[in-house]
């Protein structure tokens, strides 16, 4: 794993050890600068002892501060340094003092603690000293003429600075070895990087975009000399370029590297390969850099265009099958009418009597017929919507009456079959803009199923209800129920659900063509069942109106 590259604060805090023992020798030379006074016979005033207190003070906080080894804690010793070189400058005149060399101790300490802001602030502490001490003579009169301890002072001074630029010396060069580091650890990650990292220049000879390095290995088709010498346009096959400029163009005006831009392109000298590029923009001060990636794509591209073509092949065939089907209305319907008509005749012996075989044989005829009939019909209708081809007749109409002509239909299969067929309708006209045959095929379907899967003394109730400006058609039983894996297949063309006996009771088609014409209308199908308890199914449609008073 990599190393985290450290900050700039990271950097500085492992100097921490030497700008505390450069506090340490500040402190020990201003004592033994006092002491060394006293021994010479030449004790100092009182001003000038108290001065010199104050500027050994901050030496010693620096012992205590700097084992945080934290910006606060810095920035506050030059604040402590400040105040302590404003505070002796009172006390001894400044520049013109006995102490005058203390004048630009907080230089000497910014340049030891590091860092622009705190250099430019001790700048201003001396400058201020010194205006101090001018403030100081002006108004309590000139200080005492400068003697040995002020030269003392100022060799301290100067040694401290001297200390300090060596410091700051040593965490410049740590800087820039860390620096180093953390571009040898991005080489190494972009060079580490599937296919081709390139950085563009995104200024000046910008229409080109040169690189200025590269990394990892380059695709076959696009030689990193050329890269270098005529630009990454120069690689582009013609017609792809635009897109190129596109992409690159968006991650050059992007905002830092939160905007990229990709593009694909045939190279120049390959034109059967496809590149993919990845721009992202770098920061890099005033000057504008693009991380580019090129990686070869050619084989995932043909890919796509193989399930590209084989996904329109398939459509094509699909619309075909449904505008056959579509077609296939009249020539189907016009002889299966003749024959359940004829066949109706025969049974009810209209012309006549028949032998009982022939009646049973008219009988049979006429129930398969009719529903060969009903399949027919539900394909086609399910090919017309697949076709696009089923139109909408949007008529306003009490939507009780499409439900009750449906529950007429049903009733009979639903008699036969021991099943009690129920309904909840409301009291008033639900007035609704639809389609009336869309809204009759879609109750009679939910009916149908419903009264097909419940065994006999099991219940089907029909609701219609106005909820939320929506008409809401609900059908629930007390049948066999479907299994959780099965309900999110059904709404399907021809997917069914439940054991092999259950699916020989139907096509697959009914519930299909109530999605395709609930949706038709913008509504929906909602289905929820429990095995062995029941099933409901709703159905929504946006298209009620205010009920009539």
């Amino acid at each position: 794993m990599l190393d985290p590259i450290r900050r700039p604060e990271a950097v500085d805090a492992g100097d921490g050890a030497a700008v505390a023992a450069w506090h340490a020798a500040w402190a020990a030379a201003v004592g033994l600068a006092a002491l060394g006074a006293a021994w010479a016979g030449r004790p100092p005033a009182a001003p000038e002892a108290l001065a010199l207190a104050v500027m050994a003070a901050p030496g010693l906080a620096g012992l205590g501060l700097l084992a945080r080894e934290t910006p606060a804690a810095r920035s506050a010793l030059i604040t402590l340094w400040s105040l302590a070189a404003l505070a002796a400058a009172a006390l001894t005149g400044g520049a013109a003092g006995p102490l005058a060399g203390f004048v630009f101790a907080p230089l000497a300490a910014g340049l030891a603690l590091g860092g622009r802001r705190r250099v430019f602030i001790s700048a201003l502490a001396a400058t201020g000293a010194a205006g101090v001490g001018l403030l100081s003579a002006a108004l309590i009169g000139p200080p005492p003429a400068p003697g040995a301890l002020a030269a003392l002072t100022a060799l301290i001074t100067a040694g401290a600075t001297a200390l300090a630029l060596a410091i700051g010396a040593r965490r410049a060069g740590a800087r820039l070895e860390a620096a180093e580091a953390a571009v040898a650890r991005v080489e190494a990650v972009l060079s580490g990087q599937p296919g081709l990292t390139l950085v563009l220049d995104a200024d000046g000879r910008a229409p080109t975009y040169p690189a200025l390095a590269a990394y990892g290995a380059a695709p076959a088709a696009l030689p990193v000399d050329l890269l270098f010498q005529e630009g990454l346009l120069a690689a582009v096959h013609d017609p792809d370029r635009p897109a190129v400029l596109a992409a690159l163009a968006r991650a050059r005006l992007g905002n830092g590297g939160g905007t990229e831009g990709q593009a694909r392109f045939a190279p120049r000298l390959a034109l059967d390969r496809r590149i993919l590029l990845v721009a992202r923009r770098l920061e890099d001060g005033a000057r504008r850099r693009l991380i580019v990636q090129a990686l070869d794509v050619t084989l995932q591209h043909a890919r796509e265009a193989e399930l590209d073509a084989a996904r329109a092949e398939a459509e094509a065939r699909n619309v075909g099958k449904s505008r056959f089907l579509a077609h296939m209305s009249h020539e189907l319907r016009t002889p299966l009418n003749a024959i359940i008509g004829f066949s109706d005749a025969m049974r009810q012996q209209m012309f006549g009597p028949v032998p009982p075989r022939y009646a049973d044989y008219a009988r049979s005829i006429h129930e398969a017929g009719g529903h060969l009939l009903a399949l027919i019909n539900d394909v086609l209708d399910v090919s017309r919507i697949e076709a696009d081809r089923y139109e909408l007749v949007l008529e306003s109409f009490d939507a009780r009456e499409a439900v009750s002509a449906a529950l007429a239909l049903v009733r009979i299969q639903a008699d036969d079959k021991g099943v009690e067929l129920a309904a909840v309708l409301p009291p008033e006209p639900l007035i609704v803009e639809a389609d009336r045959r869309a809204l009759k095929q879609i109750t009679l379907n939910l009916l149908a199923n419903a009264v097909k899967f419940t065994p006999a003394g099991g219940t089907v109730t029909v609701s219609v209800q106005a909820t939320d400006g929506e008409l809401e058609v609900t059908v629930a039983d007390t049948g066999v129920g479907i299994a959780p894996a099965d309900l999110a297949r059904l709404g399907r063309p021809y997917e069914q659900a439940g054991d092999a006996d259950q699916r020989a009771q139907g096509t697959g088609l009914g519930l299909a063509l109530v999605r395709a014409l609930a949706q038709l209308h913008g509504g929906t199908l909602a289905i929820d069942s429990t095995l062995g308890v029941g099933t409901a199914a709703s159905v929504r449609l946006p298209l009620v109106a205010a009920p009539s008073s």
